[in-house]
């Protein structure tokens, strides 16, 4: 099929796709079951990618309104914007990463935000570098030069992961770059290795040209780092106020996640229909690495989605206190995550 009737067809299908989801909408109008629904905004921790997937097909399939909530689901330019924004109450729920939301709360001893679902079992921080530049193990970085951006997620773990291997950081060459750079450099071979997201960079580096069997991944999960990673976080005044709301919203977004990982090619469409820019491949493949190595993990598999195991998380504190003074004592895991919100055991097992 030539571009341009590839292009109209992709374009008549996504219209078809919101036409339904129109349709869909109108008859629960019509139906009155939408007659008090609750207005809920949500933001996600980065653009519209793959990893959003979980996240908008409940919203594009009407879950969450038969869940009595009128939901938004906007995007975000960094990491620390969706724990800015519910704290705030410029927004009721987002998806941010429960490492910074600990840190955030010791530095904020007031702000009102909790996690209520782990999405990410296992925290998606890796070291990532090129075999053909010698990297394959965390001893091999002695001796190579390290991109991090300082302010990056991945490299404020960068202390844990050395000390669980062993690794003599005063001969890592460690440059402070910019997170647009960071991808480029390594591709270029102007740095050995670089933290970030596995599933980001791995994927943008795939993106730029580099070989699959190049690309070498330390995620820190598998080299002694015990963190959880990105969960679901309510403003504690709309959850107080607003409890059934939030039990419906994990419900609703339960359902989208179990669809994402029996059929990410099938969720993944929801993302593409808000970015025109986004390559299906590349996403997939991001989308499938977040399944894999984030999301359903073995932990996940045994006693399934959403819940903290109370020692592990007392585990993964002891190893934050590497990386971050805590002012007070550290917390304890209900100051952090709230699990009264979960849908039953029963239904949040692994299919």
């Amino acid at each position: 099929m030539p571009a341009a009737e590839e292009s109209n067809a992709m374009s008549a299908w996504r219209a078809s796709r919101l036409a339904l989801a129109g349709l869909a909408l109108a008859l629960t109008l019509a139906g009155g079951t939408a007659a008090a629904q609750t207005n809920l905004r949500f933001t996600l921790d980065r653009k519209f990618e793959g990893p959003a997937a979980p996240f908008l097909l409940p919203l594009d399939r009407g879950y969450y309104k038969a869940e009595g909530l009128n939901v938004s689901i906007d995007p975000a330019a960094n990491a620390l914007d969706p724990l800015k924004r519910v704290a705030s109450g410029d927004y009721d729920m987002g998806f941010a990463d429960v490492n910074r939301l600990i840190k955030y709360r010791d530095e904020n001893t007031k702000a009102p935000v909790k996690a209520v679902f782990m999405v990410y079992n296992r925290p998606a921080y890796a070291v990532i570098g090129r075999k053909s530049r010698g990297i394959t193990t965390p001893k091999d970085l002695e001796g190579r030069k390290l991109g991090a951006p300082a302010e990056g997620g991945a490299f404020a773990q960068w202390p844990i992961f050395v000390k669980a291997n062993g690794i003599d950081a005063a001969k890592v060459m460690i440059e402070n770059v910019g997170f647009q750079v960071r991808d480029p450099m390594l591709a270029a071979g102007q740095v050995d290795a670089i933290t970030g997201l596995s599933f980001s960079s791995v994927i943008d580096l795939k993106d730029k040209g580099v070989p699959s069997d190049d690309i070498s991944v330390l995620l820190m999960a598998d080299y002694g780092v015990n963190l959880y990673g990105n969960a679901i976080v309510v403003n504690t005044k709309f959850a107080a106020d607003h409890p059934e709301a939030v039990k419906g919203f994990l419900r609703a977004f339960l359902r989208g996640l179990k669809m994402t990982v029996a059929s990410p090619a099938s969720a993944l469409e929801y993302v593409l229909e808000r970015s025109d820019t986004s390559k299906k491949t590349l996403e997939l493949d991001r989308l499938k690495m977040v399944i894999r190595e984030n999301i359903v993990t073995p932990e996940v598999k045994a006693n399934g989605y959403g819940g903290v195991d109370g020692e592990r998380f007392s585990r993964a504190l002891e190893q934050l206190a590497l990386t971050h003074k805590f002012k007070a004592d550290k917390p304890k895991l209900d100051e952090i995550f709230d699990a009264s919100f979960l849908p039953p055991a029963a239904d949040r097992r692994v299919n």
